[in-house]
This record gives C-alpha cells, sequence and structure tokens, in this order.
C-alpha cells in the first residue's frame, strides 16, 4: 500500500521578524517564506494575498496613515519593547557574524539602545511626477521604484519639513522646470531648511522668481536647482542667507542635498560614542585618520583630541568641511583631503601615522578600504555602521586580524525600519 502524503497545512506561523523586517515562518520544505506586516506568534494563511488569521498580543495600531503603503517605515505596528529589542539584536547578531561573541567574557557587552524620537528626522528626499494636471510628492510605495504615494503626513518626519510638503506641492504645480518628473531634497539645517530640486526641463525666469518668493515665505537660506537628473551639478537659484549646520561649535555650509546624520539627537549619540572610544593615551604628535569624513559631523570633535587627516571623496563636501576648517582656524589641527577611497584606498603604509582610524562609511561598507586597514599595525578602529550586513562582512576582516571587540553602541535613528546605526570600538 503506497505511503499516504502528508496533508500540506493552508496556514504558517510566524516564528521571528527578519534582518528586513518581514515576519519569516519555514515553509513546508524548510525554506523560509516571507510575510510583510506580520509578528511573532501570528498565523497567516498560504492564500494568495495571505490573510492574517490569528493576531499577536504585541500587535498596536500605527500611528502614520500611509503604513503598509509607504516603503519607508515597517514596524509601526509593532509594540516598542519587543521591537527595541530586536533593532539590539541586529547589532548583536551582526557582531556574532564577525567573530565576536558581545555574550563573553572575553568581549564588551552592547550598549543599551539609543532611542530617537518619532518628529526627529531632518532628511527627506521626496519624489516629484506630474501626471496631466496631477502633481504628486512623496515617497515610493512599498516594493516599487516608479509608483509614489502622495504624501500627506509622515510621524518621524521634523515639523518644520513636514509642514513644507504641502506649499512645496502647490508651488511647484507652477513652475515649467517639472515636465514629468524630478526629487527635491530636504535638509533641516541649523540656520533652516536647505532645498534641493532636480528637474526633467530648463528653469524659466519665471521659475526663479517663483523659488525666490518660496525660499522668502517659508524662511529657507537655500534653494538649488539640478536640471536633467544627475547630469548636471546643482546651481544655487535663490539664497537669502549662509546654510550652515553647526559641529562642534564650527559652522560649515554643505553642499545642496548633503548627507546629514538622520536626525541631530542621533548624530549627539553617535558622536559621543566615537569619543569615548578614542585612545586614552595620546601626546600632542597624535593623529586621527577619519575616512568618510563628509561635511565634518565628527572631524572637529576628534580634533579636540588629536591631530586628524580627513579624507572625503565627495568634492563639495570635502570644499564644505575645508571652507569651514579655514574659517574656523583649526588648518593646524585638521587637514581635508578630498580622495576616493573606494578607487585609491589607503595602503597599509599610509595607516603607519595614526593612533586611531575612525570610519563612517556608506550603506554598502567601506570596500576594498578594509583589507588595508586590517592589514596595518593600527590598535584602534571606530567604525560607524549603517548596515548591519556590511558591518558584519568587514569586521570580520578585523577579527580574524587580532582585534577585540571594545565597546558597541546601537543607534535607532531610523525608527520603525529595519536599519540599524551602530558605533563599535576595536582595538588590540
Amino acid at each position: 500500500m503506497p505511503d499516504t502524503p502528508e496533508a500540506v497545512p493552508d496556514f504558517v506561523t510566524i516564528s521571528r521578524i527578519g534582518a528586513d523586517g518581514d515576519g519569516i515562518a519555514a515553509g513546508t520544505s524548510d525554506k523560509p517564506r516571507y510575510f510583510p506586516f506580520t509578528l511573532p506568534g501570528e498565523d497567516v494563511s498560504l492564500a494568495t494575498p495571505p490573510i492574517l488569521l490569528t493576531t499577536s498580543i504585541d500587535r498596536v495600531a500605527p500611528p502614520c496613515p500611509h503604513f503598509g503603503t509607504c516603503g519607508g517605515c515597517t514596524l509601526q505596528h509593532w509594540r516598542d519593547e519587543p521591537y527595541a529589542a530586536w533593532k539590539a539584536s541586529l547589532l548583536a547578531d551582526a557582531l556574532r557574524r564577525a567573530g565576536f561573541d558581545p555574550s563573553t567574557s572575553g568581549e564588551a557587552p552592547i550598549a543599551p539602545l539609543v532611542r530617537t524620537p518619532p518628529e526627529a528626522r531632518r532628511r527627506i528626499d521626496l519624489a516629484i511626477r506630474r501626471h496631466g494636471g496631477t502633481l504628486t510628492v512623496g515617497l515610493h510605495k512599498r516594493g516599487s521604484s516608479t509608483d509614489i504615494i502622495d504624501l500627506e503626513a509622515c510621524t518621524i518626519l521634523h515639523p518644520t519639513l513636514a509642514g513644507l510638503i504641502a506649499p512645496l506641492r502647490q508651488m511647484l504645480r507652477s513652475l515649467a522646470t517639472f515636465k514629468r518628473e524630478g526629487s527635491a531634497v530636504l535638509n533641516l539645517l541649523d540656520t533652516g531648511p536647505d532645498l534641493l530640486l532636480r528637474t526633467d526641463a530648463p528653469a524659466t525666469t519665471g521659475d526663479r522668481v517663483r523659488l525666490a518668493a518660496f525660499a522668502a515665505t517659508h524662511g529657507i537660506p537655500r534653494i538649488a536647482l539640478a536640471i536633467g537628473i544627475g547630469k548636471l551639478p546643482p546651481e544655487i537659484a535663490s539664497q537669502h542667507s549662509r546654510p550652515s549646520v553647526i559641529f562642534d561649535g564650527t559652522p560649515v555650509t554643505p553642499p545642496p542635498g548633503a548627507f546629514l546624520q538622520a536626525s541631530a539627537p542621533a548624530e549627539a549619540a553617535i558622536r559621543a560614542a566615537v569619543l569615548a572610544g578614542l585612545p586614552t593615551k595620546l601626546t600632542s604628535k597624535s593623529r586621527f585618520a577619519e575616512l568618510y569624513a563628509g561635511n565634518g559631523t565628527l572631524t572637529f570633535a576628534l580634533s579636540n583630541s588629536a591631530r586628524v587627516d580627513a579624507f572625503e571623496g565627495d568634492a563639495a563636501a570635502a570644499a564644505g568641511l575645508r571652507d569651514g576648517v579655514n574659517a574656523a582656524a583649526r588648518a593646524g589641527r585638521i587637514a581635508v583631503h578630498t580622495r576616493d577611497l573606494t578607487r585609491q584606498p589607503l595602503s597599509v603604509k599610509d595607516f603607519a601615522a595614526f593612533a586611531a582610524v575612525i570610519l563612517d562609511p556608506p550603506f554598502a561598507g567601506a570596500g576594498p578600504q578594509m583589507a588595508t586597514l586590517a592589514a596595518s599595525a593600527v590598535k584602534r578602529v571606530i567604525y560607524v555602521s549603517c548596515n548591519p550586513a556590511a558591518l558584519a562582512r568587514e569586521a570580520r576582516l578585523l577579527h580574524d586580524a587580532g582585534f577585540k571587540l571594545l565597546s558597541a553602541t546601537p543607534v535607532d535613528q531610523f525608527l520603525w525600519s529595519a536599519r540599524l546605526e551602530a558605533v563599535c570600538v576595536f582595538g588590540r
């Protein structure tokens, strides 16, 4: 008599949340299945589309009306305590994959999660699309690089920036420089909002008049305009005063659309963790190498402890940092180098002069620069990461080169998302 095949269940139970924020359940063939917006312990049907059959006691009402459609926040439906524990676990898992185990006596424990409150995010990249008489301004829908939600509210965005979206949408309708699509990058600097518009058609004289009036009405020191997506550098369309951000008491004018840490509280926490991880035995001749220095988020604070060689591949960011250094008369403490560390990484020999290396690489990580850093004789490395996967991969090189984990600080500046910032201090 032939064996009776096992019945295939018509539902699965979510066992955990994966690195991208989706619920994960084991499939019938031991292949993981991913279910967005689910929580551990919930039962989900295998219908198309899946149906939530049971709900977790940790499920809460998401505060944003766009939740589930917007591609930004993915975990607003999770109660805060288990959400925070999961966020901290992302760093612990990354370090274990790199060979470090913070749970053992030989490694430093992970510090408590530093939290970022709602309405603190000071940067947003808005997509813009014109279709007939309709102009949509917002964020991309979940899982789409083309579809846009018309943003009405954002629970993580600073109110100053959130309050600009509706008047920006109204103003953009009148601009000839938008034919079909573009983008608007809003940064909240210490001097006020900074706006970079990327458009797909030349700007008329009337466009420039409207932009200047919009800036004056809404207290925007600078509006920059880049014609042709990714083809031409930005030009200043309107500037009423000098836009700047303050780093350790020093004003720096970043380029339009510049990278900033997502929130001011998170930036302060990152800076504090970096400074706490510096070597204690320093002399008047000690030097730090700061890789991917950006606009100087860490540079000026680092220069209080030692001389800093700051390396940045973006020429505009490096120029802004250099101007800030010169204006603050810190050229004797800070040397700014414009250098693409992917194409021209520092060599093992280059690192010989430094008491510590501090790096804050992009999302993809430091790439080829990590191999020479790990092979060098540097005793202290402080790695600021916004990507646990890249951290796990690149910290493995440090582990294999004999580094120990001295401290690790998770910073939740990407609230209700699957992304995590972290500051890890390694020494040998």
